[in-house]
């Protein structure tokens, strides 16, 4: 995961604060169907926000991630998008607006 977050264009990156990236095995309820999840406040609906939170979450999930492809470049391929699909919720994209930029 952190070569492709190497990978993501700076002004993508730069704006993210107090954010943890996080790898689990799969999501809770143990499906292979969702491949990585933002947990948080976004932006567009923080109001103060900072001292003492705890950090917003984008949890990538590895077994889903494996079983959506068959190469590592897919591999790599499959994490870079769901990186820039998890960070564009962290900016308040919806997956509406996600799907129109192209991010998801």
């Amino acid at each position: 995961m952190i070569d492709e977050l190497d990978l993501l264009p700076d002004d993508m990156v730069d704006g993210l604060e107090n954010v943890a990236f996080i790898t689990e095995d799969r999501p809770e309820d143990g499906s292979l169907d969702l491949l990585g999840l933002y947990e948080g406040i976004d932006l567009t609906e923080r109001g103060q926000y900072g001292f003492g939170e705890l950090p917003d979450r984008i949890i990538l999930y590895r077994e889903p991630h494996l079983a959506a492809v068959d190469t590592l470049d897919d591999l790599r391929g499959e994490i870079h998008v769901t990186l820039v699909h998890e960070i564009g919720h962290y900016y308040g994209f919806d997956d509406d607006k996600l799907h129109e930029l192209g991010w998801a």
